[in-house]
């Protein structure tokens, strides 16, 4: 935090980097953003910088206390002010340019008058800084309301959680779904005295799946405001807010913001039917960092296409229906595996399921499952019960040919499913 407010007052860039990607991604980001210096932590003092002038975190701060504070640069509103790398679902992260006026807009569109944020506030976010969502959940809107944030070096379990909400007498809580999902497994129904502080929850990062909300709500004793955002808009482009929530749903469009569902050929969809989300924004990026043809691709007349699949309802909020790139083909035939994973995921002894096409030795696609258990043992004939339950709710051609019992699934530091590795099974 130090080191980006000192870039932002030199006027040069800062680019927001997560510490657990391997040494090969930061060697990449480095060279593609032409890095003139690179802060370190503990565990990244090898050489994966070599070239580059590198100072650690603690010779910063020390070097701080005894320094004159540099002259500000000025700078325009529009010049870049800081770089951030795509959670790279599908393939190599891309670099996200952001502007000084950015990290402004974030609170006065957000998180002043959505969330009600003051100076009384305490934050707790599991998503981290260096990604888009924490970045503005525990950064900028502290920084801009004068409220106060909770900051652990690493994403904190169920017990942590407890433990941070309880003794910092945490009120926001910012968190994904499968974070959720964790805090709530292997607890009895009703609120727990531990989240008495909190006010407010937000979960965002992937889709919460159907009556997760609720679990969490009933326990926190406080509404779980769901919302869409993506690296390339900076922050929250849809959200349910305090003022109008609407369970299941992402919200609406945050003021200053127009949304748009189109079709694959980029016609307007109607209410109730399914399209795309494009979007069109204050903070929406000018485009990738020495990706041009992806940035003309994604970016047109200024509308960000999220590669999201969404469906607008009459109330003008929308629901969020997967990533576009999600569709699997099985047989010809084009399946929803959110579909399938939301039919499985009823099941009580299933905590976690991950559902696509995988190659088989004939080189057809075929269906498959992947569960986490809830608990460990699973139960006895926990795969044929599945497979039972599939057939009772789904089209046969939806029905996956098998079910595996797997300790965990493939996900980004953000908690995004990497289907492409669950296609693979390289996990």
């Amino acid at each position: 935090m130090a080191a980006f407010l000192g870039v932002a007052r030199l006027g040069a860039v800062a680019v927001l980097v997560n510490p657990e990607l391997p040494a090969a991604d930061h060697a990449f980001m480095a060279t593609d953003t032409g890095a003139v210096l690179c802060v370190t932590g503990p565990g990244l003092e090898d050489d994966r910088f070599a070239g580059r002038a590198c100072l650690g975190a603690d010779q910063l701060l020390a070097l701080a206390a005894t320094a004159e504070p540099a002259d500000a640069r000025p700078v325009g509103p529009g010049s870049p002010l800081y770089l951030q790398y795509t959670s790279g679902t599908t393939g190599r992260p891309k670099g996200v340019v952001h502007t000084h006026a950015d990290p402004v807009a974030y609170h006065e569109l957000i998180g002043r008058p959505l969330l009600g944020i003051t100076p009384d506030d305490v934050t707790l976010s599991v998503s981290k800084l260096f990604f888009a969502y924490g970045f503005g959940n525990a950064f900028v809107f502290p920084l801009f309301s004068g409220s106060s944030a909770v900051l652990v070096d690493r994403r904190p379990g169920p017990a942590a959680v407890d433990e941070l909400v309880a003794r910092h007498r945490v009120t926001l809580l910012y968190s994904v779904p499968s974070a959720y999902a964790a805090l709530v497994a292997d607890r009895g129904s009703g609120h727990e005295a531990c989240f008495a502080s909190v006010r407010a929850a937000v979960s965002a990062g992937e889709g919460m799946p159907d009556g997760l909300g609720g679990r969490v709500a009933e326990l926190l004793g406080a509404p779980v405001l769901e919302q869409i955002g993506s690296t390339e808009a900076g922050h929250a482009f849809c959200a349910n807010s305090l003022g109008h929530h609407h369970p299941g749903t992402v919200g609406r469009p945050v003021p200053g913001f127009e949304v748009e569902l189109r079709d694959k050929a980029g016609r307007p969809v109607p209410d109730g039917a399914e399209g795309e989300l494009w979007v069109h924004g204050p903070t929406v990026t000018p485009g990738y960092l020495n990706r041009p043809e992806e940035s003309a691709r994604t970016l047109v007349d200024g509308w960000l296409n999220t590669h999201d699949r969404a469906r607008r309802e009459p109330d003008g909020t929308y629901t969020h229906l997967g990533r576009a790139d999600d569709m699997e083909m099985v047989g010809g035939i084009t399946v929803s595996p959110l579909e399938v994973e939301a039919v499985l995921r009823t099941h009580p002894a299933v905590k976690e399921v991950a559902v696509a096409a995988v190659t088989d030795a004939s080189g057809a696609g075929r269906l498959r499952a992947f569960v986490v258990p809830a608990r460990t043992p699973a139960p006895q004939g926990l795969q044929e019960d599945l497979l039972r339950l599939a057939r009772e709710r789904l089209a046969a051609f939806k029905v996956p040919r098998s079910v595996s019992l797997v300790p965990s699934l493939p996900r980004t530091p953000t908690g995004k499913l990497r289907r492409h590795l669950v296609r693979q099974g390289a996990w």
